[in-house]
């Protein structure tokens, strides 16, 4: 017996009438409303809550996002990626009327491929507005079966370097869909030796290299009602890593980890919050191990507004190694919660400016991560500087 029927027989008690065994009339019983099925996609709960809401339509101090995807890789018909080869998402005046708007001072582009097509993307945008885009050159996996691939590697790095390119950018495709075949064989691992030369000659050249090497955690379970990112994932299976033979969450990490140390002349950015934005004591552990490792916050305010305290801590005491950035992508429909456009950018200044309460952490309808909302942590001025710009602008040897 619940509350209600309980209640509702107490007062039957103290009257006249027949009752079920459970207190209940047995006309009411039969009239009762059913429950009602309703698919999970249908559902769109509107918050009772009332609290204080921010509008913050600019940042408070000009932002260098440092995470962006203005062109990315044309595909093959087999669907290997041709990274020489570049898509472009959005046009140049396209994305300076957002950042006017959202006092943006500069765009990183880390997708911007190699040869030809990280010519034509630096000319597009970088040298045609100066300071307002900076573009990374990403690893040629074509030629990854060639026995002298670790020099023309870093060969490679060298000339996208005179090129314009300022950084590397390894997309989760090394650690997660690179094989010894390219597409079939073992999987290549993070910390495969092949590519030291290439994290040599970044740190040499003083490029930082963005590393992505996993994903969610959720994304390494089973999709089932346990998964708290069941929607997205059943909306998008092959996004799960789970079973076959790919390696953990953590494994990845470990590897991540022996190329950082193996290297200490090179500076990684840990993209996606270290790649673990749901356990930051142990992002916390790598930056304490390695001082040439950095996070930025790309796409994890919903994972980091959740957690609000423990990430103004965390942002307390590593205010110089955290960068801002989103994972925008104009005119991208994968992933609708990184469009890049004006709500977007007032979310994430949001949650860094304001102690609002509860709020929605992506422009999109329904959460697109997870069913749950963010708190702000209010950052204070000095931190908020060195998160929207001088973190950046250091890493890429640029004044503000």
């Amino acid at each position: 017996m619940n509350r209600r029927e309980w209640l509702y027989g107490v007062g039957l008690a103290a009257g006249a009438g027949a009752v079920t065994h459970i207190g209940v009339p047995d006309a009411e019983a039969a009239s009762a409303p059913k429950p009602k099925r309703l698919d999970l996609s249908e559902y769109e709960p509107k918050s009772m809550l009332q609290v204080h809401e921010s509008h913050v339509d600019r940042a408070k101090f000009p932002v260098i996002d440092f995470h962006t995807h203005i062109s990315v890789a044309a595909k093959s018909k087999n669907g290997v990626e041709l990274v020489a080869e570049r898509q472009y998402l959005g046009t140049p005046q396209e994305c300076l009327d957002v950042m006017d708007a959202k006092n943006m001072r500069a765009m990183v582009n880390l997708t911007g491929g190699y040869g030809k097509g990280l010519e034509d993307a630096v000319a597009k945008y970088d040298r045609a507005h100066p300071g307002r885009f900076y573009t990374f050159t990403e690893p040629c996996y074509e030629l990854f079966k060639d026995p002298n691939y670790p020099k023309i590697q870093a060969d490679a790095i060298a000339q996208a370097h005179k090129d314009g390119a300022r950084g590397l950018k390894i997309l989760k495709t090394l650690g997660l869909y690179l094989r010894e075949n390219i597409t079939t064989g073992k999987l290549v691992k993070i910390d495969d030796p092949r590519f030291d030369p290439m994290w040599e000659a970044c740190g040499a050249l003083n490029m930082p290299v963005a590393i992505h090497i996993s994903d969610p955690v959720a994304f390494f379970t089973p999709i089932d009602r346990f998964n708290e990112r069941f929607e997205e994932l059943n909306n998008h299976p092959d996004w799960s890593f789970y079973g076959g033979d790919f390696p953990s969450n953590a494994e990845l990490i470990e590897a991540r980890n022996r190329v950082i140390a193996r290297h200490p002349k090179t500076q990684f950015v840990t993209l996606h919050f270290g790649n673990f934005s749901e356990n930051l004591q142990n992002v916390s552990e790598n930056l304490d191990r390695f001082p040439n490792m950095h996070v930025d916050l790309a796409a994890r305010i919903g994972e980091l507004g959740r957690q609000p305290f423990t990430s103004k801590k965390f942002f307390d005491k590593y205010q110089d190694r955290i960068v801002f950035a989103t994972d925008a992508t104009p005119h991208g429909d994968e992933y609708p919660q990184q469009v890049f456009n004006n709500k977007l950018y007032e979310i994430y200044y949001r949650f860094l400016e304001t102690e609002d309460e509860y709020f929605d952490y992506a422009p999109a309808k329904i959460p697109p991560q997870g069913r749950w909302r963010i708190y702000g942590i209010n950052l204070s001025d000095q931190i908020l500087r060195k998160v929207y710009n001088a973190n950046a602008a250091r890493l890429l040897q640029i004044t503000v």
